[in-house]
């Protein structure tokens, strides 16, 4: 048998010690074991004595391709679930019908496993409980309505360093519970009818984004963290309703003007119909109340309006860096 270093009966990490297959001789109780750096190809589980009571299993960093529907059976108390940096985009069809299973899950880590949007959908078919998702690292290119549809309970997100260069009306339509949702390192150009109210953080930055739109609807946006730094954005984004927002990241954009929809000054020019419609007002900042931390570095400012910072009385960190 291969070395199995054990830390405690409950505890195991076999991490980095060549194991070709699932050490199925473990068990009995055992309820966290690691397995990543390993050259684990299947978890196929005919015969699993012992591992019920297995709350945790990293299986990160294998070549990993096959999961069997069996093998996850006898995992009912399975919690988390860590297969980042694998080769599950081979199989993609039976692993994700085994992931039917998992119904007790709630974290899952499926990054850098070469999923195309359609695998990854079929991946989170049905997981019910499921508080964090990570699918960062992927090749994926759109988020289709209503893939998210059967993880209602998602509470975290990572979707970046993907291809995403569409987001469809009603991706995250089900869910009502999210909090954090990681976009950096895609394609998106363009976020409209923005309208996750119950988000706390977000991170858009290297992104093409040259214009952000937020809905105007009744309940107040919860976020505190905005990054959109690293973009293309050609003016202050319009922020209604952001009262909770402490932390803004506009660095590294085109914005020319603190006024949204500005022409001023004559080099800037409205490139969308759609900017035309918003009003030459200081509104931009009127829901700013709470930044603590605005950077605005890296960008194409010429003049700061002193009306503009006027609203921003929590502010306690400003840079205005290579303008």
């Amino acid at each position: 048998a291969s070395p199995l270093p054990l830390q405690s009966p409950t505890k195991v990490s076999c991490k980095g010690v060549g194991l070709r297959k699932f050490p199925k001789e473990l068990g009995q109780g055992v309820k966290y074991l690691e397995l990543s750096n390993n050259f684990i190809q299947n978890l196929s589980g005919s015969h699993m004595p012992g591992f019920g009571q297995l709350e945790y299993l990293d299986v990160c960093f294998n070549q990993l391709e096959a999961v069997s529907a069996t093998a996850l059976a006898q995992l009912p108390q399975l919690r988390s679930l860590l297969l980042g940096s694998n080769r599950l985009d081979r199989n993609y069809l039976a692993n994700g019908q085994a992931f039917r299973l998992l119904s007790n899950i709630e974290v899952l880590d499926l990054s850098a496993n070469n999923l195309e949007s359609h695998m990854a959908g079929w991946y989170v078919g049905n997981l019910p409980r499921l508080r964090r998702l990570d699918l960062s690292g992927n090749k994926m290119t759109r988020l289709p309505a209503g893939i998210f549809r059967r993880t209602p309970r998602l509470r975290e997100l990572d979707l970046g360093n993907n291809y995403i260069m569409e987001i469809e009306e009603g991706a995250f339509e089900a869910l009502e519970e999210l909090e954090v949702v990681n976009l950096a390192l895609n394609s998106l150009h363009c976020i409209s009818g923005f309208s996750l109210t119950q988000l706390r953080v977000l991170n858009l930055s290297h992104n093409a984004l040259e214009f952000l739109v937020s809905e105007e609807g009744a309940e107040p946006y919860l976020l505190q963290v905005l990054d959109l730094s690293h973009n293309r954005l050609l003016y202050f984004p319009e922020l209604p309703k952001v009262h909770y927002l402490t932390h803004l990241n506009l660095s590294n954009n085109l914005i020319a003007s603190l006024l949204p929809g500005s022409r001023h000054p004559g080099a800037f020019v409205l490139r969308y119909k759609e900017m035309a419609r918003f009003n030459r007002t200081l509104r931009t900042a009127a829901g700013l109340t709470h930044v603590a931390d605005l950077d605005l570095s890296n960008n194409r400012l010429q003049m700061f309006p002193f009306t503009f910072f006027q609203s921003l009385g929590s502010l306690q960190s400003l840079s205005l860096a290579m303008n």
